[in-house]
């Protein structure tokens, strides 16, 4: 059964703005701020840079059911060690210079 929509939210921000920041000194990770991870989930939720795939703002709020379960998905999987949080994070950064066109 699929998670209600104001569930997935606070679980989003649950995620982003308490348990990753936490976890985040302890696992060395490159990034410790809530909106780097949601840059990070986001992105590669969607297979590129967010702001390309979801339209509005706030983009949680905005995104589909499938793209906040798929980032939410990812950042259970980087807390339980099953998923590379710096190489999610380097993919999110590459997709970015690839659309700004820097080198």
């Amino acid at each position: 059964m699929a998670k209600r929509r104001s569930t997935l939210e606070r679980d989003w921000m649950t995620l982003t703005r308490k348990r990753l920041p936490e976890a985040a000194f302890a696992q060395r990770w490159p990034i410790f701020e809530d909106h780097c991870f949601q840059r990070v989930l986001l992105d590669n939720a969607c297979g590129g840079v967010w702001y390309d795939h979801i339209i509005g703002r706030p983009a949680y709020r905005c995104a589909s059911q499938r793209q906040l379960e798929a980032a939410l998905a990812l950042g259970e999987a980087a807390l339980r060690g099953e998923a590379d949080l710096v190489a999610l994070n380097a993919q999110s950064l590459a997709w970015r210079r690839d659309r700004s066109g820097a080198s």
